[in-house]
């Protein structure tokens, strides 16, 4: 159960083409976001579709694989933990963000 603690997994669609950024240490960085999808009915009796847009980072040899082989509407699974933080934007505010590190990633379709 040790390591539960911080996993989540998702499968979902790139909502755009990653982007890819190679440090000056030579080391990769590929920033994206997937959408999921999930129904409900209302009170009337409709089908509701909630959709939840994630973002998603990826480091390394598993960047260089988004790099290559993953493209926008792809439906993927990606395995990570959930990681947050914070930066000051151009006009001195404190931004907050929740990103998935991603550690596998399992390639569903070829869109």
């Amino acid at each position: 159960m040790k390591t539960l603690k911080n996993k989540v997994q998702l499968i979902g669609n790139l909502g755009q083409d990653p982007e890819v950024i190679t440090l000056d240490s030579g080391k990769k960085l590929a920033k994206f976001s997937i959408a999921t999808n999930d129904y409900y009915y209302n009170k009337q009796g409709e089908k509701i579709q909630d959709t939840q847009w994630h973002n998603i980072v990826a480091w390394g040899k598993t960047a260089d694989i988004i790099e290559t082989y993953v493209n926008k509407g792809q439906e993927v699974a990606i395995e990570g933990k959930l990681t947050s933080r914070s930066y000051d934007d151009n006009e001195g505010n404190k931004r907050y963000i929740t990103e998935i590190v991603c550690n596998e990633l399992l390639m569903l379709s070829n869109k």
